[in-house]
């Protein structure tokens, strides 16, 4: 779809002017003014950089005439191509500017061009697409404010072992803070992955998964031992839902990335995969652009949390109107005389009880609701 040849100039400052207002989000404004999402953001860049001059019609001219492009420029941009493989033309161009402003770049279609031209394109593959997630997301207001933390998926070594890479990075920012490949994706080893990445940049308020081991459990609330520990640390954990990854979009394009760049092929040995692992952290933070923060770095933006990991577990508290009870070895409470089964995760921890009308009451362990309970009977439901 394209914009109204009538009045498109028009159109393009009103949607500009809606887009500045955060009012609307992507596809509705698409949607009200008749054009596609590609349509949309492609405008939006172009007012970045050129402000007033993107309201303007361009030039249906070629953009790519080789002759008029310098042999250094062409040699230089397929030298760079190879060291960023998994850069596209608009990447390759803005780590040029940014690296080597004192050089003219060629637009992107030129540099499309020219990486075809040398056979560095490869066709993409046409891809099914995913109904948009309808629901408010959490982590869009500041840096760590959510991060998004999942295995890749296991691939097999040079030395036939598999190797299981655990990710996280900061919903806002897109910041990778980490990447650490592991043999076996045990609660032990992803909970040092954790303690490092909380010592080196802080606590984050909400970490979404998938449901998962370690992340969740069976039981009530979803709860693992590895989320148990992150409420008593202050997080809250987010589980999207089943068969939903779209929900963690962001986070699995990632992965996308990740795969591309650093499997294949794979490495002989764990140790020699980590150093890959390692580079491409630098390179995705530091040197990869990304539309979605305004073709900035993840590393300009983000900024280590202002909660840093403590050197104890604080003690959880809870309003003084609610009813506090130590969860037994059984995983049991009692309550007016009744016994409710929780999970027995939770041995030896207080949770408190927010007392409803009648004889109803919801149960919450830290800043977590668990469920709801009834005098009527010794069942714990779901919320």
């Amino acid at each position: 779809m394209s914009w109204k040849k009538s009045d498109a100039k028009e159109q393009k400052i009103l949607f500009i002017a809606d887009w500045l207002k955060e009012e609307w989000s992507m596809t509705e404004l698409c949607q009200h003014y008749s054009v596609s999402r590609k349509t949309g953001y492609k405008l939006i860049n172009r007012y970045v950089t050129e402000k007033e001059a993107a309201f303007e019609e361009k030039s249906r001219a070629k953009h790519f005439i080789s002759n008029r492009v310098s042999s250094m420029i062409i040699s230089e941009l397929v030298q760079l191509k190879y060291k960023h493989i998994t850069f596209g033309p608009m990447k390759l161009r803005n780590w040029l500017i940014k690296n080597k402003p004192e050089i003219k770049w060629p637009a992107i279609s030129t540099i499309s061009e020219i990486l075809k031209s040398h056979g560095l394109v490869k066709p993409r593959k046409y891809r099914h697409k995913i109904p948009p997630y309808t629901q408010p997301f959490s982590d869009c207001s500041h840096v760590n404010k959510t991060w998004s933390a999942d295995f890749k998926g296991k691939f097999r070594l040079g030395n036939t072992r598999h190797c299981h890479p655990l990710t996280v990075t900061d919903n806002y920012s897109r910041f990778l803070l980490g990447c650490d490949g592991m043999y076996h994706p045990t609660l032990k080893e992803t909970k040092r992955v954790f303690e490092r990445i909380f010592y080196q940049y802080g606590l984050p308020e909400v970490i979404r998964t998938d449901n998962g081991t370690p992340f969740a459990g069976t039981g009530i609330g979803g709860l693992s031992q590895l989320s148990i520990w992150w409420i008593k640390l202050g997080i809250i954990p987010e589980r999207i839902d089943a068969g939903c990854p779209e929900q963690n979009g962001r986070h699995e394009r990632m992965h996308r990335t990740l795969k591309e760049a650093t499997t294949k092929p794979p490495k002989k040995h764990l140790s020699n995969q980590q150093r890959c692992f390692d580079n491409f952290i630098h390179e995705y933070n530091h040197e990869r652009s990304h539309e979605g923060i305004g073709n900035k770095c993840p590393g300009e933006i983000y900024q280590s949390s202002n909660r840093s990991f403590p050197s104890r577990i604080p003690e959880i508290y809870y309003p003084s109107h609610f009813e506090v009870r130590k969860v037994r070895s059984n995983g049991e409470i009692k309550l007016n005389g009744r016994r409710y089964y929780l999970t027995e995760l939770l041995h030896g921890e207080y949770v408190g009880i927010e007392m409803l009308d009648g004889e109803q009451a919801v149960i919450h362990f830290a800043k977590l609701k668990l469920g709801k309970i009834n005098g009527e009977d010794n069942r714990v439901m779901r919320l």
